[in-house]
């Protein structure tokens, strides 16, 4: 089994990008920055996503966000599959806080249940096939819509959208350029999968 220990976010300002995530979420060991190389436009192929118990928790989060200097994105609103919204964070990442609950059964924990990293694919069949090649478990899969790999010792759970969908989810048009400003930390070996996204080995 493989897992995400960490992802790098590469950003202008790496030290504000890490106050950032530390005052917005909570985040430190499970996200890294470093100094940007390569330029990029529009969407970048991905969204981090955090899911919660309740839509206190999704409204305290966004807030914490926007109060940190994200800016808003999508709205947190009730939808078919729950209650959520998106945030752009400083760096440029998108971050959706959503819960699968509709209506509030107690007071706000503040609590992450889930880190999910969410990459837009050109292909679901060859990205699927190139994650279990690599060791990578089925969890969830529902044709060419959506996977989820089944990783309960990831820090970090990693799941498959189509690109043009997974914009449309965030909330922000499909075209984008250049660098995905992302690099995932797992496994043991560097690869970069078929969509461009560069994973390298996790250090601690």
């Amino acid at each position: 089994m493989t897992s995400i220990e960490h992802i790098t976010l590469e950003a202008e300002d790496p030290a504000a990008t890490l106050r950032f995530y530390n005052a917005a979420f909570g985040l430190d060991s499970q996200i890294r920055a470093r100094a940007a190389e390569a330029p990029t436009t529009g969407f970048r192929g991905y969204t981090l996503s955090l899911t919660v118990a309740q839509p206190a928790t999704v409204r305290s989060l966004i807030d914490a966000a926007l109060d940190a200097g994200a800016t808003p994105v999508k709205p947190a609103a009730k939808s078919f599959w729950g209650y959520g919204g998106v945030v752009r964070a400083p760096d440029g990442a998108l971050w959706k806080v959503a819960s699968s609950a509709k209506k509030d059964k107690g007071p706000d924990t503040g609590r992450i249940d889930q880190f999910v990293l969410l990459l837009g694919v050109g292909d679901m069949a060859a990205s699927k096939q190139f994650y279990i090649d690599r060791g990578f478990t089925v969890g969830k899969s529902y044709g060419r819509k959506y996977v989820e790999f089944a990783t309960p010792q990831s820090a970090v759970k990693l799941a498959l959208y189509p690109r043009r969908a997974l914009a449309e989810d965030a909330g922000v048009p499909p075209e984008g350029t250049g660098s995905h400003r992302l690099v995932v930390g797992g496994g043991s070996a560097s690869f970069t999968d078929p969509d461009g996204f560069a994973w390298e080995p996790a250090t601690r």
